[in-house]
């Protein structure tokens, strides 16, 4: 059993690394955890239409390649659906037992993900209607990805 999570970027953060180490850290009881970063592309400050798609797509490109064979892919979209911990929980356990021991999660640059990245889902994953920085993200999901296996495992996590 084995956790990607692939995200476009580098964090520099400190604070960031910190929490991502410690999630890191806290899931290595339940599963091996892998990063895969791609890096992301240069934006102007008032890109087109046309260079936000054209930046998407590179930066989408650099994805696909990266996307570790028979992984059950999960995008972290705006449009995807709104899962409670719970409920993400219960879909972890039924990726894992009905579809694949590994699982990548991909987030995204500043601009989103390019429509042939979605395309490839096997699910959509949206944590809000709010847009998170995709370096916070990072720390999210995995803050929530650890949750899950908690509640699957029926062991208490402070809330």
């Amino acid at each position: 059993m084995r956790i990607t999570i692939l995200s476009v970027g580098s964090i520099k953060e400190k604070y960031f690394i910190d929490a991502i180490e410690e999630y890191s850290k806290r899931l290595s009881k339940y599963t091996k955890v892998n990063f895969i970063k791609v890096n992301d592309e240069s934006i102007n400050d008032n890109p087109s239409g046309n260079e936000i798609n054209i930046i998407k797509n590179k930066e989408g490109n650099k994805i696909i390649k990266s996307i570790p064979k028979d992984d059950y892919i999960v995008c972290l979209d705006l449009k995807g659906k709104m899962l409670s911990s719970e409920e993400l929980a219960s879909k972890l356990d039924e990726i894992f037992t009905y579809h694949s021991a590994n699982i990548t999660f991909i987030i995204g640059g500043s601009l989103g993900l390019s429509n042939e990245v979605l395309n490839m889902a096997d699910f959509r994953l949206c944590f809000s209607k709010m847009t998170f920085p995709h370096k916070l993200m990072q720390v999210i999901l995995l803050e929530q990805i650890y949750r899950a296996f908690k509640i699957n495992n029926n062991e208490t996590y402070h809330k």
